[in-house]
């Protein structure tokens, strides 16, 4: 591809990079920007360098948050004897989208995956392991996405959390199998997470 601009080129490799943007999306976008005022370009770098700066993690939850607990473990309205296991912070805003969960979250921050190379000590469960018996939590939903990957670590936390009085339940498979959280439908993940049954290991 012919670039007028060995600066439009630059632009346009770093753009392509992010996920579900080829190389013509990325040019049509850097010559957008060009057309644009000034300031909305300063805007958006600024936007952009101030999340990467100033972003944190909850202590808790491993949530994104602006401070050291994230909007959802810092609110008394929330009940904090559940904790819902998700792989990410998409999962977190599907759920919260269906307005039908009002306990808390447990960011794993992906799935055991041995191709790979994702093990269990690469994951938050130690961490929810610690939440569990610190917080007397009395139900752990498991709401992973219903593939092979997220079924193992359905499996592990199971067998991880067993001995401490929290009851282990899974979201009603009303989520296609094979299919990933986030795009479920509303209506369908939050009937999941209403009907929610025991999680069986046999």
């Amino acid at each position: 591809m012919q670039y007028p601009s060995k600066l439009v080129e630059e632009a346009t490799d770093q753009i392509s990079k992010l996920p579900g943007i080829g190389k013509k999306s990325a040019l049509r976008l850097v010559l957008y920007l060009l057309k644009e005022e000034k300031i909305q370009t300063e805007a958006l770098a600024g936007s952009l360098l101030k999340l990467r700066q100033e972003i944190k993690y909850c202590k808790s939850c491993h949530n994104i948050a602006d401070s050291e607990l994230c909007a959802i473990c810092s609110s008394p309205r929330r009940d904090r004897s559940v904790i819902c296991v998700v792989e990410d912070t998409r999962d977190v805003m599907a759920i919260e989208n269906t307005a039908q969960f009002t306990g808390l979250y447990h960011i794993l921050g992906g799935v055991i995956s041995p191709i790979n190379g994702v093990g269990p000590s690469d994951l938050k469960i130690d961490a929810l392991f610690e939440r569990v018996k610190q917080e007397g939590t009395a139900e752990v939903i498991l709401a992973l996405s219903p593939t092979m990957e997220g079924d193992t670590t359905a499996f592990y936390i199971t067998k991880k959390l067993k001995g401490t009085p929290a009851k282990i339940t899974t979201i009603a498979r009303g989520v296609p199998i094979g299919g990933e959280l986030e795009y479920a439908d509303e209506v369908t993940l939050g009937r999941s997470i209403l009907r929610r049954t025991p999680y069986e290991t046999q």
